[in-house]
């Protein structure tokens, strides 16, 4: 049936003289049926997509003609039309969606949109990253600025916030949403989740019109800032230069991107005061357990670390306004003071870690980055491209690209468990340059090992002995023992490619005290 009407659309649309690119319908997968049912709480008769058709014509314009010529064909759904072209959604997704009741009595979810648009919600941002050309008009620049401003956002909240969980956290919580469209005095259409208010709807416009934001306009009315949007509302910010932002606006905004401007303001303009007050607090505390002493150690630094934090200060001003908890931090201390005894009595690999500590963490060179002109991958010039954490591929082995909705084109080894069940139509075949040189010093890539071995005095040395003959950085080290057992050495060494991660390996390997040696994906 869904073939007939496919026929039947491309017969109207040749004599509309509308040129369709392509159309073509299928049945909706039965896991992608049950999902919609769990998520929207439906029942299975209350599912209208569950066979689709997909209408892909050249021009923008074309889209309502086509849209005219299905309802014209086939008795449409109250309810069921929404317009993406002229409200996009956030990620810059455009289409139109109506559903129809098909020649076989069954709704049938329709699906209009330009090749364009359909490259951008198939293939994500890296399908249309490009510079800008010198000379081009100001309309072009518009509209790629327009393009981009979805992209220029994620950037800018993950260059404000520090903790990636945060930063994480943000982007779900304003990714998948239902939408509410607003607009600004000027006519710009602002999405924003349902619920948002006036503040939600400041902080998308820019962080300096939240941080400054003393009232709103709604509908040219003033309003309170907890008074949530409506779909067409125009909104009007009111600003002066004396404004901040207010811990209670924490109870009723419901964006992350909002949530966290605001909890970032107080971090940055009572830093002092809450390291002092952080600092207070984790004294007093560890004075009850008798554990004065551990808030000038070593072990500060290395909980900050854990943490993430860049500094002890940093830990400090976090437990003072409340981003981590009193008890977390005396408990990893007061954990991490009895990991160091435990090893100091039981461990001579670990003795021996502590002794060449300084000499084993070695400068990190700069890495370079897929922004650089100097481009280590052949195949992926003039996009957005990230190695793959999964498997840390390097020079020399075979590789293939993916293409991701957001993050660009992830480069994998060939054979990672991550890309076999990737589509073939988002692979990209890709391949090492043959020059790894950067500014005659070579690029470096992490891998992790794991070592395997008998724990002796000395050992530890040796292994350092090979990498530093080899030219090759350690990155991170960790070194875990049982009494009784053998020893365990989690390595992110740094090289410049196969040759030299293979050579490496197989000095190691003839060790005499060495049991095993295997490569290790990241999150092992």
């Amino acid at each position: 049936k869904l073939l007939e009407m496919t026929e039947n659309l491309r017969q109207k649309l040749d004599q509309a003289g509308i040129e369709c690119y392509d159309i073509s319908g299928r049945p909706k997968h039965l896991y992608g049926i049950y999902r919609k049912m769990h998520l929207k709480q439906k029942a299975f008769h209350e599912v209208y997509d569950i066979a689709g058709l997909r209408i892909i014509v050249n021009k923008r314009e074309d889209c309502y003609r086509t849209l005219a010529i299905v309802h014209d064909s086939y008795r449409p759904i109250p309810g069921r039309f929404k317009d993406y072209i002229g409200l996009p959604k956030p990620n810059r997704y455009q289409s139109l969606h109506t559903g129809v009741i098909g020649n076989a009595g069954r709704p049938v979810e329709v699906q209009i949109r330009t090749v364009e648009m359909h490259h951008i919600a198939e293939y994500g941002i890296a399908a249309h990253w490009k510079y800008k050309e010198t000379g081009s008009s100001n309309t072009k620049i518009n509209a790629e600025d327009e393009k981009f401003t979805w992209l220029r956002q994620l950037l800018e909240w993950q260059s404000d916030l520090i903790d990636d969980q945060e930063y994480l956290e943000t982007i779900k919580g304003d990714l998948f949403y239902e939408d509410v469209y607003v607009f600004t005095p000027k006519g710009d259409v602002i999405s924003l989740k349902q619920g948002s208010t006036s503040v939600d709807f400041a902080y998308r416009i820019h962080t300096e019109v939240g941080n400054h934001c003393t009232g709103a306009k709604v509908n040219d009315r003033i309003v309170t800032l907890d008074t949530q949007l409506k779909n067409g509302d125009i909104v009007e910010i009111l600003t002066q230069k004396n404004g901040h932002p207010s811990l209670d606006w924490l109870n009723f905004v419901v964006t992350g991107g909002a949530r966290n401007r605001i909890r970032q303001w107080y971090k940055r303009s009572h830093r002092e005061g809450n390291i002092s007050r952080g600092k207070e607090l984790l004294e007093k505390e560890l004075g009850k357990k008798g554990f004065e002493s551990l808030l000038k150690s070593e072990q500060m630094r290395l909980i900050a670390e854990r943490f993430n934090y860049h500094n002890v200060e940093d830990l400090l001003a976090a437990l003072g306004y409340g981003e981590v908890t009193l008890n977390l931090v005396v408990n990893r201390l007061r954990d991490a003071t009895k990991e160091v005894t435990q090893v100091e009595k039981n461990s001579d690999i670990c003795k021996e870690f502590s002794e060449h500590k300084s000499t084993l963490m070695l400068p990190r060179p700069t890495q370079t980055s897929s922004s650089d002109k100097s481009h280590p991958i052949a195949g992926v010039e003039g996009l957005m491209y990230h190695l793959a954490g999964c498997c840390n591929p390097i020079p020399g082995e075979p590789i293939i690209g993916s293409v991701t909705r957001i993050h660009g084109i992830s480069i994998h080894r060939q054979g990672c468990s991550n890309v076999e069940n990737v589509p073939g139509e988002r692979l990209v075949p890709v391949s090492w340059n043959s020059t790894n040189e950067n500014q005659g010093r070579p690029q470096t890539y992490p891998v992790n090992i794991c070592i395997e071995v008998m724990d002796r005095v000395g050992v530890l040395k040796d292994i350092l002995s090979r990498l530093m003959d080899n030219n090759v950085n350690v990155q991170n080290a960790q070194v875990k023992t049982n009494p009784g057992h053998p020893a365990i050495i989690n390595l992110c060494i740094e090289v410049s490619g196969r040759q030299q991660f293979e050579k490496t390996c197989t000095q190691i390997k003839n060790m005499s005290d060495i049991l095993n040696l295997r490569r290790l994906s990241q999150v092992e």
